[in-house]
């Protein structure tokens, strides 16, 4: 299907991640009007001009806007936050984030009836559930990238060990996008075949890989001080899903009613949001981590019970 012309996207947060998006965006050609949005409109002004240097690339145009642009845009991408710093948890930026993200949402007021909400901000599942009650929007209108780039870079490191193209491992991190996230190894598959039938990894070897695929964003941040580019992305690949209907199944932050809370499990996307949940059939280690992290995401969200 073909994006109708009158779509648009409105990425509020014109940093790091903000700004990678926007150039995501442009590249892929998702839809043919990107609007760029930030309190501070000299260096939103700055990012337009610099990435409309781009744009003989595609025929999409980029401009800098305001909120009101943003109440008529198809799809609301959510950048704008607090960094994380070395050592800090994608938790440590609740406090600041929130406030962030309750000023921007009471601002853009009255929202498109069928827009579709994207967090990118951290911490992602936290803010997903937040940004439905704020928004006043269906929570299937309202997701995360979740931890599409954490089994992105999961399906990277599995692929690497096998030889194989990335694209023919299928291999869900669930949960939290977090220090509580799990993967779910028993559902793993290369081209159809169990994972660990051609990939017999001991648990150490299994343990190893989790810890990697969770710490590759720290890692970078340690030296760089942010990440943008694999969440630029992901998100590009989440707006593509929602704008051309695609009904892909991608691991997502998403209203789970069995665990009272947004968490990452696979979903269908399509124009409206989540189409529906996804089944996974988890074992019993898994289904615990699973529970496990909910547990964690709920205590926290617990201590700000008087913003629902």
């Amino acid at each position: 299907m073909s994006a109708p012309a009158a779509n648009s996207i409105a990425v509020i947060g014109a940093g790091s991640v903000g700004s990678a998006v926007a150039f995501s965006l442009l590249l892929r050609q998702v839809v043919p009007d990107v609007v760029l949005i930030d309190i501070d409109e000299d260096m939103c002004k700055a990012q337009v001009q610099d990435l409309s240097d781009a744009t003989f690339l595609s025929n999409v145009r980029i401009r800098q806007g305001t909120l009101t642009d943003a109440q008529h845009a198809a799809i609301i991408i959510i950048t704008a936050g607090a960094k994380q710093r070395p050592g800090d948890t994608r938790l440590d930026l609740i406090d600041r984030n929130l406030k962030i993200l309750k000023s921007i949402l009471s601002s853009l007021q009255p929202i498109r009836k069928d827009a579709i909400l994207l967090i990118v901000a951290n911490p992602v599942d936290i803010l997903t559930l937040f940004a439905q009650k704020f928004s006043g929007l269906p929570k299937s209108q309202v997701l995360g990238s979740g931890t599409l780039l954490d089994s992105i870079r999961l399906k990277r490191i599995l692929a690497s060990r096998l030889n194989v193209a990335d694209t023919s491992i299928h291999a869900f991190v669930i949960g939290e996008h977090g220090d509580s996230q799990c993967v779910a190894w028993s559902t793993a598959t290369v081209h159809g075949t169990p994972l660990l039938k051609v990939l017999p990894l001991t648990g150490a070897e299994r343990d190893e890989i989790a810890t990697t695929t969770r710490m590759k964003a720290e890692t970078i941040i340690r030296v760089k001080g942010f990440t943008s580019y694999g969440v630029a992305a992901v998100s590009a690949r989440i707006c593509e899903a929602i704008i051309f209907d695609h009904r892909q199944v991608l691991p997502l932050s998403h209203w789970r009613e069995e665990f009272g809370c947004c968490l990452s499990l696979p979903a269908v996307l399509g124009r409206d949001g989540i189409i529906s949940s996804f089944p996974i059939h988890l074992n019993d280690t898994e289904q615990k981590f699973l529970e496990a992290s909910a547990e964690s995401l709920k205590k926290v969200i617990g201590g700000y019970a008087e913003e629902l």
